[in-house]
């Protein structure tokens, strides 16, 4: 992985910014035009509802922010495939060892328990 960040993109201008607003304002309007067409069919508020998402995302991408997020989602894929993925013996012998390690912890807390309330008991007098 590399440890410094990159950053080869442009940087957002105020155009950016107002497509950025406007995106939020369709997603916004989408769904305030499905609670407005309550009288009409499901279709069309649905409809209407899609189309007010489907605007938005078109004015998302085209800003420098939805470009830098598209180019984020590549770069993030390429590291993926970077990824050391361990074979079936290797991850059932790493989830026995978790299991083998939960099984002795888990011991190890009633016993601590179990020394701590028959203290606890003995201190205060209480229980049996």
């Amino acid at each position: 992985m590399n440890e410094e960040a990159k950053h080869t993109g442009a940087v957002p201008t105020g155009g950016d910014s107002a497509k950025l607003i406007l995106a939020i304002a369709l997603v916004v309007g989408g769904i305030v035009a499905f609670y407005l067409l309550s009288a009409r069919p499901e279709w069309m508020r649905w409809l209407a509802m899609v189309a007010g998402l489907g605007l938005a995302a078109l004015v998302f991408f085209v800003s420098q922010y939805g470009r830098d997020l598209w180019q984020f989602a590549l770069e993030s894929r390429i590291e993926l495939r970077k990824i050391f993925w361990p074979n079936r013996q290797e991850t059932g012998m790493t989830t026995l060892i978790v299991f083998g390690f939960v099984i002795v912890m888990s011991l190890f807390f009633w016993v601590l328990d179990l020394i701590l309330a028959s203290i606890t008991r003995m201190f205060t007098g209480q229980g049996g």
